[in-house]
């Protein structure tokens, strides 16, 4: 064995560094391997992700297109999951602030002002005014339960217009409104926000129409689905 391909097998996980990326994508994608997959599968996949002195002659070999197909199919759908730990590890470490993954009830005037500011000066706090009975406002409070669990930094508040104090500027005319503030600032004011959606609108449409102002920050990595997870083949 030469001593680079000792060095390179030598090297700790998370090394940073061209071989230190090469080594953690050979680790990880053999950890990765199904153990249910038949041995000689396993065996192939393994010369290829961590060649040795013994195992050149069968690599060097031309590999049959049943064979070529297997090594592509496998390294694509490693590959991804890789590539998803990489992004999962990066957001983690630039995550910061408070953790809300709920839409919190005000119950009056004085907790909408207190939530807006003393509300951390970096947490984006969306706030709905509602009314029973008014068209759309319930749909709206379903969307927002949604996107709270997906934008975990966002605080995400909802507050009947007669508990604020202030209901006669809260008329059914205008309502839902959806109210955005940032370190007591106000950055969005939607009235009636329901006109801007059809007449069944869901999360996604709210989500949408929020960034068009970009006003959310990125979604939370963890909600995003895994196509692997189920077995789902790789595109």
């Amino acid at each position: 064995m030469s001593g680079s391909t000792q060095e390179e097998e030598d090297l700790p996980a998370n090394h940073t560094g061209p071989k230190g990326v090469i080594n953690d994508w050979r680790r990880f994608k053999l950890d990765s391997v199904d153990q249910t997959v038949p041995q000689s599968k396993r065996e192939l996949l393994r010369q290829m992700s961590t060649p040795r002195e013994d195992d050149k002659e069968r690599v060097n070999r031309k590999m049959s297109v049943q064979e070529y197909e297997l090594i592509q199919e496998e390294d694509e759908r490693v590959l991804k999951r890789y590539r998803k730990q990489c992004m999962q590890e990066m957001h983690e470490r630039l995550s910061f602030g408070p953790k809300f993954e709920a839409v919190y009830e005000l119950d009056s005037g004085e907790a909408f002002l207190e939530v807006i500011e003393k509300e951390h000066r970096l947490t984006l706090v969306v706030v709905h005014i509602y009314e029973n009975g008014v068209e759309g406002c319930e749909q709206l409070n379903s969307c927002l339960d949604c996107l709270a669990s997906e934008y975990s930094t966002v605080k995400f508040c909802r507050i009947d217009a007669v508990a604020t104090g202030a209901a006669e500027r809260f008329s059914s005319e205008v309502l839902p409104t959806l109210l955005v503030y940032k370190a007591g600032e106000l950055l969005g004011n939607f009235l009636a926000v329901t006109k801007h959606f059809s007449e069944e609108f869901f999360a996604t449409d709210v989500e949408a129409f929020l960034n068009e102002y970009g006003l959310l920050p990125e979604k939370d990595f963890a909600a995003c689905p895994d196509d692997d997870d189920e077995g789902g083949d790789v595109e």
